[in-house]
């Protein structure tokens, strides 16, 4: 399932370069060497749910709005916002700057044109379900974008900063090449894709936000997060993304080499299918969550990397999870609730696990595997290639699932598309609950966050009690590079973005 620089950085960085060399940019920026070891799955910004796709795509788009590292709206191709006494009214002033790569001017038609394209739901957009209080948009001037809201909503700036919710070209939209192609106005350009071999991006020269610091980035497909870290030993790489906890702890001993770790808000997570015997009865799924022992999935698949999490990972959101539903380890109670549930023989289930995101997905469901045998349950782990794996869980097409799925600041937009009756994922999780519909749509529409906070820990509480899932722990971030690679900023909302900043020594 959250590191950006904002254009008033970069325009400070630009005017200091006007003013003395000791702080200009190489004459002749040196390209930088990039690796990781899982591919992007596709270049649509609208429907990429995996990782690696959404790493790739936030250095060539841009959305309205972005994250900084505490969590606060900053601007991106829009300058300033304002909502209306109401909150019915949702204004943004664009950049008058903003340019996609093709040098055409990114204007009020072009974000018209991308919500509307988040909004049908022929496109399954990923985060569609976060934008359904659009009623409707007005461009009254090539700078203005005005949104009529149904309801009060709350966390709808926060959605609106996700690479989900970048603007797109509406010529784009009209042929139909998003996706095969991608143009944006983002810090760079794709001018090369070589799926699981390669990407190639040269900078953007229409980017608003001033030159960025290389000449260019180069992005390598290695086999293994090992074969990453011998390769920058080799200085064949400077700036590499780690999601194995078990080779990225190795880093600061390297020599020259330097580790960027962070918590983030993603999330590791037990997926069941309520939808499919015996998963529908809410005792099995209950014994389910008694009998995990988070913890030591943690110290074992993770080696310690993470903590023991409830639903919410945002710290000004999240409950204690040691008050959340059967979150210590209770076999006996397991057991007791299998019984009642008529399943004290147990029975087996298939459980879907990709390899590469995370690259520990196995070894956790193979922990898993181990605990759940105690109350009978069989897990039958199937490990499958990412695309094939998201493609079957975007189907909701698994009996069980071991899943990382992605955080945001704000519990609405990160939850409302898996469990509210409308949600645009509400396929994948298989599972809708009144009550928690109720919640959402209380705290979507309340703008006072003392008052957000008890509906949110009411809606965790029963999301934990009605374990739909089962969650484990929270996630870490790892980037490394070598030290000849300057600047590089990390914080939990944008990992890749801060690309646009450093620079490589020569």
């Amino acid at each position: 399932m959250h590191l950006t620089t904002t254009k008033r950085l970069l325009a400070g960085l630009a005017v200091a370069a006007t003013l003395t060399t000791a702080f200009a940019l190489p004459v002749q920026a040196a390209s930088l060497r990039m690796a990781w070891s899982q591919d992007a799955t596709g270049l649509d910004p609208h429907k990429q749910t995996a990782f690696s796709s959404l790493r790739l795509l936030e250095l060539i788009y841009e959305p309205l709005v972005r994250l900084d590292a505490n969590y606060n709206v900053s601007p991106a191709i829009a300058t300033s916002w304002e909502f209306s006494a109401d909150g019915l009214t949702l204004t943004f002033k664009l950049d008058p700057n903003a340019k996609f790569s093709t040098g055409d001017a990114v204007t009020s038609a072009d974000v018209k044109a991308s919500f509307e394209r988040l909004l049908d739901e022929a496109t399954a957009a990923a985060a569609r379900a976060n934008f359904t209080s659009i009623a409707s948009i007005d461009t009254p001037d090539p700078q203005t974008v005005v949104f009529h809201l149904s309801q009060p909503d709350a966390p709808i700036l926060v959605a609106m900063s996700g690479t989900n919710a970048s603007i797109v070209p509406a010529s784009a939209v009209t042929d139909g090449s998003i996706g095969i192609t991608a143009i944006g106005s983002g810090p760079f350009k794709l001018d090369q894709w070589d799926p699981n071999v390669k990407e190639v991006l040269s900078p953007n020269p229409n980017w608003a936000g001033g030159k960025v610091g290389v000449d260019g980035i180069t992005i390598s497909v290695l086999p293994s997060e090992s074969a990453i870290i011998d390769s920058m030993r080799a200085n064949q790489i400077d700036f590499a993304l780690f999601n194995d906890p078990t080779i990225a702890t190795l880093i600061p001993g390297e020599q020259g080499m330097t580790l960027n770790r962070i918590p983030g808000l993603a999330y590791n997570v037990l997926q069941m299918n309520p939808s499919r015997p015996p998963m529908d009865n809410l005792k099995v799924r209950q014994a389910i969550s008694c009998a995990v022992n988070r913890q030591e999935i943690i110290d074992t698949a993770l080696i310690g990397e993470g903590k023991v999490t409830g639903p919410l990972t945002m710290a000004a959101y999240a409950s204690d999870p040691s008050t959340l539903f059967c979150y210590t380890q209770d076999v006996d109670k397991a057991k007791a609730l299998m019984k009642e549930a008529g399943q004290e023989a147990g029975f087996s289930v298939d459980v879907i696990a990709a390899t590469g995101e995370p690259p520990y997905a196995a070894n956790e469901a193979q922990v898993l595997q181990s605990q759940l045998a105690a109350i009978g349950v069989k897990l039958n782990i199937k490990t499958m290639d990412l695309k094939v794996y998201v493609d079957t869980w975007l189907k909701g097409d698994f009996d069980m699932a071991v899943a990382q799925n992605g955080g945001r600041p704000d519990p609405y937009p990160m939850y409302n598309r898996y469990f509210t009756k409308d949600g645009n994922l509400v396929k994948v999780s298989n599972f809708s609950d009144p009550e928690l519909d109720k919640l959402l749509q209380e705290g979507r529409v309340e703008t006072d966050v003392a008052k957000r906070k008890p509906i949110f820990q009411q809606f965790e509480a029963r999301l934990a009690e009605q374990a739909p899932w089962v969650w484990i722990s929270s996630t870490v971030t790892y980037t490394a590079n070598l030290d000849s690679v300057k600047g590089y900023e990390i914080n939990p909302s944008n990992l890749l973005f801060a690309l646009s900043k450093v620079t490589v020594g020569q």
